[in-house]
């Protein structure tokens, strides 16, 4: 199936509060209908990484659509990857065990810029209510993407850092066949696992403490409600190791677990 010739295309769709979100959609370019695949951001937006992973599953016969999740009329221009990164590489450079130190933190925004601060904020501090409209905008997506022509009612989501949290809690929203988590949080309640309706693939970087933190907590909740979960971790490897332009790229894992991802898909999603 590798190698369908496909055809992109950006598009809008509408959201919950009347936002046009802008999105890439990546599909075959035959007639038939397919199942479709959205892709979650990470938190530098749309970038070409994630844009390479939708016409990637074109080509592997999906219909695959990338939301901007920054698509906001006060966000688009704010949040670029450039400023993302300028604000946060001073964050990332603290010791770990300093980044959650108040003190630490002030210090640091006291020589950030305007536009620095305001990311900081609410990607750091407001994460929890930024995250909660992003998934609204997920959830409308699952509802636009779903009713295309082209699509056959199958739907999957896989996401990448916070793009692999979002995926997880969306997935107890709304109805996903298949849900791929790349080293993301778990849902915020735990028992909301209980809404899942397809299988998970969770994929984990061995480095990586925070996310790996939930783990312990994870696994009996996926017992307790019955749910059909698989789990690969990478040893040795950093958050975002898939990741081919950044820095913790790992070209062994990322091209081992990418098959897996496929096979997974044309699993559950039946094509």
């Amino acid at each position: 199936m590798t190698g369908k010739k496909i055809i992109e295309e950006e598009i809008d769709y509408s959201t919950f509060d009347g936002t046009e979100v802008k999105a890439l959609i990546a599909r075959p370019s035959d007639e038939k209908k397919h199942p479709a695949i959205i892709v979650v951001q990470e938190i530098w937006g749309l970038t070409n990484f994630l844009k390479s992973v939708a016409s990637r599953l074109a080509e592997e016969g999906f219909v695959a659509m990338a939301p901007h999740l920054y698509s906001r009329k006060d966000h688009i221009d704010l949040y670029t990857e450039e400023n993302i990164m300028d604000a946060m590489r001073p964050m990332w450079s603290l010791p770990p065990e300093k980044r959650r130190d108040q003190n630490a933190i002030k210090e640091l925004l006291a020589k950030s810029s305007d536009t620095s601060k305001r990311i900081i904020n609410d990607l750091m501090f407001n994460r929890q209510t930024f995250e909660e409209t992003m998934a609204k905008d997920l959830v409308e997506g699952h509802k636009f993407l779903k009713n295309r022509p082209y699509t056959n009612g199958k739907m999957g989501v896989v996401g990448f850092c916070m793009g692999g949290g979002l995926s997880f809690q969306v997935s107890t929203m709304v109805p996903f066949d298949a849900t791929v988590v790349y080293y993301g949080a778990n849902p915020k309640n735990l028992d909301d696992i209980s809404k899942l309706k397809g299988p998970v693939f969770g994929i984990y970087a061995g480095e990586d403490g925070p996310i790996n933190a939930g783990l312990p907590e994870l696994i009996p909740a996926i017992l307790k409600h019955k749910k059909s979960f698989e789990m690969k971790i990478y040893p040795n490897t950093q958050h975002a190791f898939f990741n081919h332009t950044g820095l913790a790229y790992d070209e062994k894992a990322a091209k081992d677990v990418w098959p897996l991802t496929v096979k997974f898909f044309s699993h559950n999603l039946g094509d």
